[in-house]
């Protein structure tokens, strides 16, 4: 599968807000958009001209797939899903996202980044429910219970869960940092997300 392999920062920069996918160095002063809010390039602090709707919309596209790291096909087919469900399309969109199993590994703290989440899950560290389950893009449901299978708790990659996130949990998850377990206690809302996102553009670009 195609993946980035430049320097992920500049992604948080050309968007202008945090996607939060260098893990603990995003809540430090060292985070490049705190250091450096201007757009990377030799002309990102040179003034912007005025961007038009179709450009609002794309970057708040971008914004939400580099965020949860999908390709653009991915992507797509998340928004299609979205349609089909009852509700709002832009709130199912988001929820759908924040329902993937690598980010409910991120979000509960058993990983650093989605990025690292990602790869920790392919790997077949993770269960859900008992089962291992090594597909990120897997869709978790209330009640499930994700944990980290026995032969990997003694893992290093671990010691930091272990220890206990300081980041703040949302309210859908409950965790146990010593089991290294993590319980979906409801579905999430469209005020969990942790960055500012307006969805509704996400919606209208792919109805063009």
């Amino acid at each position: 599968m195609a993946r980035n392999t430049g320097s992920v920062c500049r992604m948080c920069r050309r968007e202008g807000t945090k996607l939060f996918l260098k893990g603990e160095k995003c809540f430090s002063q060292k985070c490049a958009v705190a250091k450096r809010p201007t757009p990377p390039g030799q002309h990102g602090q040179a003034r912007q001209r005025k961007m038009s709707e179709y450009g609002m919309q794309l970057r708040e596209k971008q914004k939400a797939r580099r965020a949860y790291g999908l390709l653009e096909n991915q992507f797509r087919l998340t928004h299609n899903k979205a349609l089909k469900m009852k509700g709002v399309s832009g709130e199912n969109l988001l929820q759908l996202l924040e329902r993937r199993l690598d980010n409910v590994v991120y979000r509960s703290g058993l990983a650093n980044s989605r990025p690292q989440s990602r790869q920790l899950v392919n790997h077949g560290h993770f269960l859900v429910n008992g089962k291992k389950v090594d597909v990120s893009s897997y869709i978790v449901d209330e009640g499930d219970v994700v944990s980290v299978r026995d032969a990997s708790k003694t893992s290093e990659l671990f010691k930091a869960a272990r220890e206990g996130s300081a980041r703040i949990l949302p309210k859908w998850l409950s965790v146990n940092a010593e089991e290294l377990k993590a319980t979906v206690s409801a579905l999430p809302e469209r005020t969990d997300i942790d960055f500012a996102l307006q969805e509704n553009m996400i919606i209208e670009f792919y109805s063009r």
